[in-house]
C-alpha cells in the first residue's frame, strides 16, 4: 500500500539527468547526462486491423517503439559514448567518427519536477540507442550557447515496457529512488512478492 497517492502532477522542470551505458553486456553505474532543456517522446506505431472479407471491422493501435528527443549541454565523454566516437588505433588524445562508429545502448533517467506541488517524478527509458548520426553545428553569431539537440530510439526491455516513472511520493522503497539513476534495471521497481487478499 503506498503512503500517498498524487492526483495532480504539473512539469516544471528537468533535473539530474542520468546515463548507465551498456559495455560490455553490462550496464555501467549512471553518470550525470548533462543540462537538459526538454524532453518529448512520439509513440512509432502499427495498426492492427480485423477484416470481414474487405470491410474493416475492428482496429487497434500498438506501439512499437518510442522516438525521444533531448535538448541538452553534454559533458564531453557522454557525447563520444552516445554516437560511437572512438581512439582505437590513434594517438591519446584523438577520436574518430565513420562508418564503423556505433553509439553505445543506454538507460535514460531524469527528475521531472513539479515546484507548484514540491514533487518529483522519476522517469526512465530502459533500453534505449542514438536514433541519429553525429552532428555539427557551430553558429558564432548566437549570444546564447544553443542545446544539442540528440534523438533516440526507445525500445522495448524483456517485459514489453518502453518507459518507466514514479512520484516519489508514491514510493515505500527509498531504495528505488536512491538508485533509479545509477542503476536503473526492471529488478528495481518490479515486485518481489504476490499481492494478499
Amino acid at each position: 500500500m503506498t503512503k500517498q497517492v498524487i492526483e495532480q502532477f504539473d512539469a516544471w522542470n528537468i533535473k539530474n539527468a542520468s546515463i548507465q551505458f551498456m559495455k560490455g553486456g553490462k550496464q555501467e553505474p549512471g553518470t550525470k547526462f548533462g543540462c537538459v532543456g526538454t524532453i518529448a517522446s512520439e509513440p512509432e506505431t502499427t495498426v492492427l486491423s480485423k477484416k470481414c472479407g474487405r470491410a474493416i471491422i475492428a482496429e487497434k493501435t500498438v506501439t512499437i517503439k518510442l522516438n525521444v528527443t533531448v535538448s541538452v549541454h553534454v559533458p564531453v565523454q557522454v557525447l563520444r559514448d552516445y554516437f560511437g566516437l572512438s581512439n582505437e588505433d590513434l594517438k591519446p588524445g584523438i577520436y574518430s567518427y565513420g562508418s564503423n562508429s556505433l553509439g553505445k545502448d543506454f538507460v535514460f533517467t531524469a527528475d521531472v519536477v513539479d515546484e507548484f506541488e514540491d514533487l518529483t517524478k522519476l522517469i526512465a527509458f530502459p533500453k534505449a540507442s542514438n536514433a541519429g548520426g553525429f552532428t555539427i553545428n557551430i553558429d558564432t553569431s548566437q549570444e546564447e550557447l544553443a542545446m544539442l539537440e540528440l534523438a533516440f530510439s526507445a525500445v522495448a526491455d524483456a517485459n514489453g515496457q518502453f518507459y518507466y516513472e514514479a512520484i516519489t511520493a508514491e514510493l515505500e522503497d527509498p531504495e528505488i529512488a536512491e538508485t533509479w539513476h545509477t542503476n536503473f534495471t526492471r529488478k528495481l521497481v518490479e515486485k518481489t512478492e504476490p499481492d494478499t487478499p
